[in-house]
């Protein structure tokens, strides 16, 4: 930040790309977006570092961000969490190499290991029957596939899921290093947990050898800017060779001073912004749970086995008690309450609650809440329970991905095995990935949510009436 803003105040004559130049060769978006910011939409250059080989400033804000994590090393990611999860799994994992994981990851872990073509191990956490949300990985599972498993390169693990739900990351921890193995952890949810009291283990005071945190949810960066922690075991500088094989050689200065500020914003204050905003989350659920029918749940979950700890900032809300599924909670706040919440599943959904918030809009949340119930509740009769489906790996992703496909209508596919990814986004949990066999009850399941108007995404079919199969 204080190297942009001693390059502002140079007032420098640029012949150098981005070809705006400060917003004067662009009117319109410089009135869009301000003076200030397209002033700060530059180039790397000397005085301002270079991400892929950062030696300088950026290199000194790395540090900074390393030490406010608890980390050895973190580097800026302006790729998104994405970039980050998939950084992780390419230093670690190359074609053919087993990677233990559950099966509710976000859609960038499976696009890694089509990427690098490594051989997923799913231990599936159970679902809870009621939420119809999976609960935390199983122990006991996962220590059997240690053993069974013994040449596996690394232990993936959600802290938290986007539900709110955390595992016992410390014993993962030790039971993947006692086997040898690395432990990769997905905190795309979890920035809030190194600055927060009283919030679930990280990862990395947890021993997690990598971490990916997605700043801009939780931490108050602007959208797509993240950060990959690593820990003292780790090669940082090939874990920068393997993220320079994806991520942007012009990375934006708008999103890396948005890290640098939120960072120093979070080690500063982030022990009372999170202290505000678990109250806030604990004053939602409690009204939400005084309207009746629905569900906003809480630590009362943790039972150290099934879930071993709970985000209490997220404020997850079961709907099936009125009628309507969480998609249709969603779409009402939305067009009739102008409220937009974070997602709605077939069951759920989950208002995020973070640095930004006020009272009076969570006030306004729970008055619209009660209005949906009053105005719309219905029997439930027409809500499906499905529970959560782990499909059956038939063939390596990577291979499955690049196979010659057929295209199908979804209702035709069952019994054939998936050439693509299907996923209802948010949250971007693959429903189908490739490899994976299509049974009727994920046929089912697919039908049902686009019914219900849950956006479906990853289909090379754009209305997602087709899906391809391999041959």
């Amino acid at each position: 930040m204080e190297a942009l803003d001693k390059y502002r105040k140079m007032r420098v004559v640029p012949f150098d790309v981005p070809g705006h130049k400060h917003g004067r060769g662009n009117p319109e978006l410089t009135a869009f977006l301000g003076e200030k910011c397209m002033s700060l939409d530059v180039n790397s250059m000397k005085p301002l570092d270079n991400l892929s080989h950062p030696v300088s400033v950026i290199s000194e804000a790395e540090d900074l961000a390393a030490d406010a994590f608890g980390a050895e090393h973190a580097f800026f990611i302006v790729n998104g969490t994405t970039a980050a999860v998939q950084a992780m799994i390419l230093s670690v994992c190359k074609r053919g190499d087993k990677i233990i994981l559950p099966r509710n990851v976000h859609k960038s872990v499976i696009n890694a290991i089509i990427l690098c073509g490594a051989a997923p191990v799913y231990v599936n956490p159970p679902t809870h029957q009621e939420l119809l949300i999976s609960m935390a990985v199983p122990l006991g599972e996962l220590r059997r596939a240690v053993a069974e498993n013994p040449d596996a390169k690394a232990v993936f693990v959600n802290n938290p899921t986007y539900y709110g739900i955390c595992s016992d990351i410390k014993s993962i921890v030790e039971t993947a290093h006692a086997a040898g193995m690395l432990v990769l952890a997905d905190e795309a949810h979890g920035a809030h947990f190194y600055f927060g009291r009283g919030l679930p283990v990280t990862a990395m005071s947890a021993g997690a050898d990598m971490a990916s945190v997605s700043m801009h949810k939780s931490g108050g960066s602007l959208t797509q800017s993240s950060f990959l922690l690593t820990g003292a075991g780790i090669n940082h500088q090939h874990v920068r060779q393997v993220i320079n094989l994806t991520q942007t050689t012009s990375a934006s200065y708008l999103l890396l001073s948005s890290l640098d500020i939120s960072r120093k914003n979070l080690a500063l204050h982030g022990a009372y912004i999170f202290e505000k905003v678990k109250t806030m989350a604990e004053y939602a659920r409690s009204e939400i749970n005084r309207i009746g029918d629905y569900y906003a749940y809480s630590q009362e979950l943790v039972d150290r086995e099934t879930v071993f700890d709970f985000d209490i900032t997220k404020l997850s809300v079961s709907t099936t008690g009125t009628g309507l599924s969480g998609i249709e909670v969603y779409d009402l706040l939305r067009d009739e309450y102008d409220i937009q919440i974070e997602f709605g599943d077939t069951s759920n959904i989950l208002a995020y609650i973070s640095v930004g918030d006020r009272q009076r809009d969570l006030e306004r949340l729970v008055g619209a809440m009660s209005e949906i119930r009053r105005r719309f509740k219905k029997s439930r009769s027409g809500i499906m329970y499905y529970s959560l489906i782990s499909p059956k790996a038939a063939v390596n992703p990577q291979e499955a991905f690049y196979a010659e496909k057929e295209a199908l209508p979804i209702a035709g596919t069952t019994g054939r095995i998936c050439g693509e990814i299907v996923m209802c986004y948010p949250p971007g949990i693959p429903i189908l990935a490739p490899g994976e066999k299509i049974s009727g009850e994920i046929v089912d399941y697919i039908l049902y949510a686009k019914e219900k108007g849950c956006f479906l995404t990853g289909t090379e079919d754009p209305e997602v009436e087709n899906l391809n199969v391999i041959k």
